[in-house]
């Protein structure tokens, strides 16, 4: 018979194992490629490289659209969150489904749904015209980039936000009335900070990818805007210089990783 720490040995060996596959071995690989030349020699030249004005750009660029559309996704779900949560629904799983079932169709799919809405004669320029409006010439813009990452990301926001605001005890926002404090009050005192930890759990979920997306930049796009992810993919499929992607992704990887431990400091600072 096998002990509990044998056991639980036994269990957990599939998920290293998928671990040690999927997760260890890539990021290997990315570290190796990223440090070394073709020679296979050690530099720091590839990583250097994201001081190029052009991949310096891209880099900015695509912190501010990951920033902007972090920010439009905060504004939309909070108050939908809230909504849901004081609606009380006594089924938690159909919220779920609600936000997760557009998840379900292929992330391109929804993407190139927005391209045949947003294109010069799409379904939107199409009913400006029936009304006699002029036409919008949005595609291929960094307006349209965001549309696709709010779209693409707003459930990611919707869920840790709801989950947070669920969790609120309805006797402590009484509490706060009967003292004296009004909607506003109550709000900024009891609520928001009561929400903090679903906040940065959204922030993390929303920024990380929007940082490192590329697809929506190319369709929406339409390959003339390059973010940094474009130039990393780029990199790898088109000039096939690994070791210079790797070096970007590497670079890309630390301003996640500072992402992160921001959260995690100020998750832990909002509990003390």
């Amino acid at each position: 018979m096998f002990n509990n720490k044998q056991t639980s040995r036994l269990l957990s060996s599939p998920y290293i194992a998928w671990a040690v596959i999927f997760i260890v071995v890539p990021l290997a690989m990315i570290f190796f490629y990223g440090l070394t030349d073709e020679s296979g020699a050690f530099t720091f030249a590839n990583v250097a490289a994201i001081g190029r004005a052009e991949n310096l750009k891209s880099l900015g660029l695509a912190l501010v659209l990951a920033f902007i559309s972090t920010i439009i996704c905060f504004l939309l779900a909070y108050p939908l969150a809230m909504i849901l949560a004081r609606n009380k629904i006594s089924s938690q799983g159909i919220i779920t489904t609600l936000f997760i079932l557009p998840m379900w169709m292929n992330f391109l799919l929804r993407t190139m749904a927005w391209m045949t809405l947003l294109e010069n004669k799409g379904v939107i320029n199409g009913l400006l015209s029936l009304v006699g409006l002029p036409n919008i010439n949005i595609i291929n813009t960094s307006s349209a980039i965001v549309i696709g990452m709010v779209y693409n990301f707003l459930p990611f926001m919707i869920l840790p936000l709801y989950n947070s605001l669920a969790r609120i005890d309805d006797s402590v926002i009484n509490a706060a009335r009967d003292l004296g404090a009004n909607a506003v009050q109550t709000f900024f005192k009891i609520t928001l900070p009561l929400t903090i930890p679903g906040i940065l759990s959204g922030i993390t979920m929303v920024f990380i990818p929007a940082l490192t997306t590329f697809a929506i930049s190319t369709m929406l796009g339409g390959s003339k805007i390059l973010l940094i992810g474009n130039v990393i993919e780029q990199e790898f499929t088109l000039s096939y210089d690994w070791n210079m992607g790797a070096g970007l992704s590497l670079v890309l990887m630390l301003f996640i990783i500072v992402n992160m431990v921001i959260t995690m400091m100020t998750d832990k600072a909002s509990y003390n």
